[in-house]
Formats: C-alpha cells, structure tokens, sequence
C-alpha cells in the first residue's frame, strides 16, 4: 500500500540540500540577554524582548497575585483565580483582568476602546479577514509579516500586493476597480529589514481613496513614540480612523495581541473577528502580565529610546565596518549576507564565539536576501554591542560566507 504521507521525506531531503531545513533551538533558562541554548551559554540577539521585560519579576508577581486565590490583581480588585478561562470570550471566557487589560491599552493608545486576542497573529489574520471580503479589495505591502498576509488571503477579497513602501505602485493600485471596501494594511515597523513604513503618506492615500488604514504595531510598540506607543506616535499620525494592531508578546514581554480604534469597530470584531470569537480566552493571569508590562512602559517610556540610541550605535559601527545593514532604523539590525549558507556560515561563526544570532532564510527572505537578523534589546549593554562588533570586524563583511556570492 502506497503511503499518502512519503512525500514529506522527500520535501525534507530538498530543504536539506538547500540550507532550509528548520530546526528549533532548546532554551534551557530564562528569556534573557546572556541564556543558555542547546547546552551552551551565549549572549542572544534572537529575542522580540525589546525592553527586556520577559523576566521582569515585577510581571512574575502579577502572575503569581492573580493565580493564587488569596491575591488580588493588579487592577485593583479582587482575584479571581486559577490559570484556564475555559471558553471564549463570548462564551464566559471573558474576565475581570481582560476587561481591564484593554481599557487600559484603549487609554494607553488614546482609542475609544481596544480587544485582546490569544496573540499578535491572530489579531491580524482576524482583523484583516473581518474588515473586507468578496467585492473588496485590500492592498498589502510586499514586506508585511505572514499574519497580515493570511488575513489578506482569508478574508477573499481581491489582495493587491505593492512593493515594499512603493507608495506611487500603491497609488495606481488604489486607482484601480470599482470595489465595495478598501483597506491598505502595513507593519509600523518591518520586522525583517528593521525600517518603518511611511505612515503620513499612506494615511493622506487612505484619506484620498477613501480606503480604511490598518497599521500593525508589533515591533513598534513600547520602542518608537515618545510615550511608546509605536511608529503612528513616532510620526505623528494618530487619526482616530486609522486600525492599531499591536501584540503583548514583544516589547510587553507577556503573550496576546490586540486591536485599539473606535469603539464601533471593536464592537463589531467583538462579533465578527473568527480569531476571537472561536478561540479560548487567554487566561486571566497572563492578562494581568500584560497589564503590568504595560503600566511599565507608561512610567518609563525613556526605556524605549535607550533601546534605539544602543541600536544607532551599533548599527553605525557595522556599517562603517562595511557590513550590508540594509534600510535599518530601529533596534531590527538585518546583516545581508545573500544565501542560505552563507547566512548560516556567518551565524555559526559567531556562535562559536559566544553570540546566539540566528540566520533568516526562505521562506521568511527571498533566497538572495539571507541574513542574520540582530535584534538589540534593553539588556544589551553599550560594552556588549561593541564586543560584538569587535567580532564582526575580525569576521569580515567578505569573509567564507560570502564564497558563493
């Protein structure tokens, strides 16, 4: 008898030969700058742990307040206990923590109201699929993360895709079609070449073409703003209009994502996001993390800043150094490398010498655009970047990796 499933060895055997075949990394200690990796200590530049907040015990304590029945959340009122929420939502799911988790980010992102979702990418993939749909149209930039990507295709509209920041391609396209809805989505800030998108000018296109603009904040948020509240802060662009996508799972060092605007839009996700209305609830006491991380970056929204001056640092070195750093203008460091092995030779080269910098390849990049993707975080030390870039500069923009370009 034939077997249905003997073409996934063959699959594997190719993504072998190519230098795609993934493998995932055993942490054995906290989420923290220097961690141990597959029984090695390195100091790791793998983490979204922007403001180094995943071990934070000030979110631990909130954790623990509110798993242990005696406890009170930090909310303010009285705990409600235990670790599952048991249903949806809409199904009893819903709890005190949760309520007052997105009042607080409807605060935090001067919105009338805000939604929790189990994370970051079913926010997206809901909340695109929600908003448009067959006789629609929504215009993606070629660069957005996959969850973006997956709304677009889930949502069946007609999916428009645009160079990356090609804002005059994007211009023809909305000209284009005689559609019921449009919707322009983007990341804030472009998580593989660390650059943002430029936000001013898709909102004057959204406001010209009468289309709805949605902005993922994910990278963005607790980084860039002045108060942190992501690249739509950073440049001025907050019309109550626009779609503010953001996760707790980076900067907020917690899990879940969300959706902040108008208190009409939320009410209409509350019953028409699939993502959310057919998933469990997060539990109540990871809400509470995110409560706490959040009111942490409302009292020390310097934290952020920090984060991008170590980055300009380090980024200005390895440029000088004549590494390809690509668009880069955040704490997102891409190192362009060109393929597959030349990305995992260069990664491997420098985790013999104490660092954990993964390589980005296909299907994340196209194959030509292979790197190591260097994310700096609060717990990287000014000493550390430059012992890092140290090393680089022993390596060599040009070295072994670089054979078969």
């Amino acid at each position: 008898m034939t077997d249905p499933l003997a073409w996934i060895a063959d699959e594997l055997a190719s993504w072998d030969a190519a230098g795609l075949r993934r493998r995932r990394p055993l942490r054995q200690s906290a989420q923290q700058t220097r961690c141990l990796i597959d029984g090695r200590e390195v100091v790791s530049f793998a983490s979204n742990d922007y403001l180094a907040l995943a071990a934070d015990p000030r979110l631990a304590v909130a954790v623990l307040l509110n798993i242990d029945f005696r406890g009170w959340y930090s909310g303010g009122g009285p705990l409600l206990g235990g670790w599952g929420s048991g249903a949806s939502p809409l199904l009893g799911g819903w709890a005190e923590p949760h309520r007052c988790l997105e009042e607080r980010l409807a605060r935090f992102e001067h919105a009338e109201a805000a939604l929790v979702f189990s994370s970051g990418f079913v926010a997206n993939a809901s909340v695109v699929a929600a908003l448009v749909g067959p006789g629609d149209a929504v215009f993606c930039d070629a660069a957005n993360h996959a969850s973006l990507f997956d709304g677009c295709r889930l949502s069946r509209a007609d999916v428009r895709v645009y160079p990356h920041n090609d804002l005059d391609r994007l211009a023809e396209l909305l000209a284009r079609g005689n559609h019921r809805r449009r919707l322009i989505v983007t990341d804030g800030l472009f998580s593989m070449d660390g650059d943002l998108a430029p936000l001013a000018a898709l909102a004057e296109l959204a406001r010209k073409h009468g289309a709805m603009l949605l902005v993922d904040e994910a990278h963005a948020t607790g980084v860039f703003g002045a108060s942190g509240r992501g690249s739509l802060e950073h440049f001025g662009v907050e019309d109550p209009a626009i779609i503010r996508i953001g996760t707790l799972s980076k900067a907020l060092g917690s899990l879940g994502g969300f959706v902040a605007g108008r208190a009409e839009l939320i009410e209409y996700l509350v019953g028409r996001a699939r993502g959310y209305v057919f998933s469990t609830a997060m539990p109540a006491v990871v809400a509470a993390a995110g409560l706490a991380a959040l009111e942490i970056v409302v009292a020390e929204p310097w934290l952020g800043r920090l984060v991008l001056q170590r980055s300009e640092r380090l980024r200005q070195k390895l440029h000088a150094q004549g590494w390809n750093v690509g668009r880069s203008e955040s704490q997102i460091i891409p190192l362009i490398v060109g393929s597959p092995s030349n990305a995992l030779a260069l990664s491997e080269a420098l985790r013999q010498r104490g660092w954990y910098v993964p390589a980005v390849r296909p299907p994340t990049v196209p194959e030509d655009q292979c790197r190591l993707r260097i994310s700096v975080t609060l717990g990287h030390l000014d000493s550390t970047l430059d012992e890092l870039a140290a090393d680089l500069a022993e390596l060599d923009p040009d070295g072994p990796w670089r054979r078969d370009c």
